[in-house]
């Protein structure tokens, strides 16, 4: 039987160089490669390819991973990096593997493949000495779901051919993100590899595709807002599309647009309405998309008082005007205390046209929050001047709410009122709504749209005063954090890395450039929490205690780099009356801590570094979903309980067996969210929520088959506000009689 080998030559099968290549799979793994040997059988054939042999054994070895035998995944894993390797390294020049980092820099750069602004950066003793502290070894720790993700998503191809390998793009990318340090940057890069590399800190989706690419978009989160002007409008339009291009999540807030039927330029009933304006970024989203990957991913916050309110929440239900539905966006309700209250009083709510609003009274209802905004609200309830209102009950539009969750996993909750309350930058505006995912967000306002100029045959069109929120992430990946030692260590870097982040990111847009220069808002997050409470023998749901601790350390240690950093490099320009600058961190002051802190001395020691020198970041924390990026890490995602132990995803890329890292030796441990009560879970959100001064995305997901009636679903989004939750991400449901968990589409942008 003949087999034909990469290079095209043909030999006759050897069955020594197929054990050669299981038992360097399974080395140091408990898996006996004679058990993978003896499904072989089947896929032998005449003329077969050595890279069809590979496949087949990454197959089977996946096929054959269990519960009782995890460790299978990990055999798939080497095989397919094993089979990755050697078909880069078939088309390199230089075709070595890990030994000769500076020529696979100056192939990847001569090929296009990477900027030739590496190397501007370094010298080529530099890189030499980089590429001697490559790991070969690092490649073997991913599991199937994750190698499998790195090599279809985020390893450079030439054409669709495979070229980098995982370890050059780790350390590329760290030379990067040291470039902008002092002093030694290599050693510095070397950390940062280790890291990354090692997969204890888990980088953002567009830092790990753009950064080795020219003019490479690295934020994740943009927030922007429409004025309620023709000119702002598709002002917007164009910056969702500019933002989608470069593989940005973007956020927009159109609670200023006037309502159905409002008057325009004295015409009354001229207005369409915010439902026209949807349709059209819906649109904008399919049309421009995220670097050729998949649809653009934009969610629309509006107010909860505004009075196409009843048209938002139908706007992904499957009956009704079909002209109305937008089916592309991620709908996102703007929830004020008031609301809240009203619902639980049983009491009525009024929906306002914000034109009519604005030209009565003079300001946007929109950028009001907290006792100005009921005091404005209610003096509006009061008046007889304005004409256009609907009043409706206030639960039954929870009720519609909870309705359009249960049917489509949405509308996202952002409550206000607990955002703003903790806003550090209160002083300097206020924050209307929340990104795609809804754990990234800070202040952000609209651009004035300034009239054309004309110099000669040009025109130029201007813009003013506009801020767009944007966010660099990455996160924590606690399932590798081994103790508080290597969790200081890494928070510390992890802030770091971002800051660097905002010298080396290239915005799509101006007002993105300008938050940046004005807050540099950055997002440390974490994963693994399940995983890190199963190694540790804690159930999920008796976590409260233990992980409110956890995540004051790392709210600690983050504040401590920011503030080390500002000593350095300067405070943010926007520091002078912050909270921070009052010595208020996460609402608390000084004298909190000092009265109910284990960590009292450190918090004092930091708040009066802070006053003293200021604070590098405006903001410094935001927990996404990590739904993706996850599995690249081989840990559960977020800061949630794990969906189930043990399940095969199958996508375009085939069956890949999902399980936690310590399935075997702490199955007991690992409690499904399918099977824990979701206020239980909100009362974890909850406690780390105190530690987070952006947001956490938060899933709910109700079990349908454990008799969850509207009186649950009630009591736990009433928990949620009232516990201090900033918001509620997707509402995930398990139809009766069924294991299946409702599908949505996650957004890669946030993904770490």
């Amino acid at each position: 039987m003949r087999v034909i080998k990469r290079d095209l030559r043909e030999s006759n099968i050897d069955i020594k160089e197929i054990r050669k290549a299981l038992k360097q799979a399974c080395e140091g793994i408990d898996i006996d490669y004679l058990e993978i040997e003896s499904h072989i059988d089947t896929i032998y054939r005449d003329r077969i390819t050595t890279s069809e042999i590979q496949k087949s054994l990454i197959e089977i070895t996946s096929r054959l991973t269990s519960v009782e035998k995890p460790e299978y995944r990990l055999v798939a894993a080497r095989l397919l990096i094993m089979d990755y390797t050697k078909e880069a390294l078939k088309r390199r020049k230089f075709g070595s593997h890990y030994e000769n980092y500076y020529d696979f820099i100056l192939e990847a750069v001569d090929k296009g493949l990477y900027s030739s602004k590496i190397l501007d950066l370094y010298s080529k003793d530099e890189f030499i000495e980089a590429g001697n502290n490559i790991k070969p070894s690092y490649d073997y720790e991913f599991d199937y779901a994750g190698a499998n993700l790195l090599a279809n998503r985020y390893l450079i191809t030439d054409g669709n051919a495979p070229f980098e390998l995982p370890q050059e793009m780790f350390m590329s990318i760290s030379l990067y993100l040291a470039s902008t340090e002092k002093g030694n940057r290599v050693d510095i890069a070397k950390n940062i590899y280790n890291a990354v590399a090692g997969r204890k800190i888990s980088l953002a989706t567009p830092i790990l595709i753009n950064l080795r690419k020219d003019n490479g978009n690295l934020s994740s989160c943009f927030i922007s807002a429409m004025d309620d002007s023709l000119d702002s409008i598709f002002y917007n339009i164009n910056t969702v599309a500019q933002i989608s291009k470069n593989g940005g999540g973007v956020g927009i807030n159109i609670s200023r647009v006037r309502a159905t039927g409002s008057e325009i330029k004295g015409v009354p009933n001229a207005s369409g309405g915010v439902i026209p304006w949807i349709k059209i970024l819906n649109d904008t989203a399919v049309a421009v998309n995220q670097l050729g990957k998949r649809a653009g991913a934009v969610t629309v916050a509006l107010d909860i008082w505004h009075l196409d309110l009843l048209d938002f929440l139908e706007l992904q239900t499957e009956t009704g005007d079909q002209r109305k539905k937008a089916y592309d966006i991620f709908p996102q309700l703007v929830v004020p205390d008031l609301f809240m209250n009203r619902v639980k009083s049983r009491g009525s709510w009024t929906l306002f046209d914000p034109h009519e609003v604005k030209k009565e009274i003079g300001k946007d209802l929109a950028v009001l929050w907290g006792e100005e905004f009921e005091n404005t609200y209610k003096l509006l309830e009061s008046s007889d001047f304005i004409k256009k209102r609907k009043v409706v009950s206030a639960i039954d539009i929870f009720k519609q709410i909870m309705k359009s969750q249960i049917e489509t996993g949405m509308p996202y909750l952002f409550f206000k009122d607990s955002v703003n309350r903790a806003n550090p930058n209160s002083h300097d505006g206020f924050i209307g709504s929340g990104n795609l995912c809804q754990e990234s967000f800070s202040n952000f306002r609209p651009s004035e749209i300034l009239d054309e100029v004309i110099h000669g045959d040009e025109v130029t069109a201007k813009s003013r005063d506009g801020l767009v929120h944007t966010c660099n992430l990455l996160s924590l990946n606690l399932a590798n954090i081994e103790d508080s030692e290597d969790l200081e260590r890494n928070t510390k870097l992890g802030i770091r890395i971002l800051d660097n982040a905002l010298e080396l990111t290239n915005s799509p847009i101006a007002e993105s450039i300008l938050h940046n220069n004005r807050y540099r808002t950055i997002g440390l997050g974490a994963m693994g929490l399940a995983d890190y409470l199963a190694r540790e023998s804690i159930k999920y749901d008796e976590s409260e205690s233990f992980v409110d601790k956890l995540f004051e350390q790392i709210a600690l240690y983050a504040v401590e780099e920011s503030a080390e950093l500002s000593k350095d490099r300067g405070a943010y320009p926007a520091f002078r009356d912050s909270k921070w600058s009052n010595g208020i961190f996460f609402n608390k002051d000084k004298s909190w801590f000092i009265n109910n802190s284990d960590l009292r001395d450190r918090w004092s020691k930091v708040i009066d570094l802070v006053k003293k020198s200021g604070i590098r970041n405006g903001q410094l924390l935001a927990i996404a979903p990590n739904t993706s990026s996850s599995l690249l890490q081989g840990c559960s995602p977020g800061v949630l309980p794990v969906y189930s132990k043990f399940h095969i995803d199958k996508n375009a890329n085939g069956a890949i067996p999902i399980c936690p890292p310590f399935i075997k030796k702490s199955f007991w441990f690992y409690k499904e969210s399918k099977n824990i009560d979701q206020k239980d879970i909100i009362t974890v959100i909850s406690s780390i929520q105190k530690w987070i001064d952006q947001g956490i995305s938060m899933e709910i997901l109700y079990n349908l088959n454990n008799n969850i009636t509207a009186t649950d679903i009630y009591d736990t989004l009433f928990k949620a506000w009232e516990s201090g939750c900033k918001t509620v991400y997707y509402t995930r449901t398990i139809q009766r009689n069924s294991s299946v968990i409702s599908e949505i589409e996650s957004c890669v942008s946030c993904a770490n």
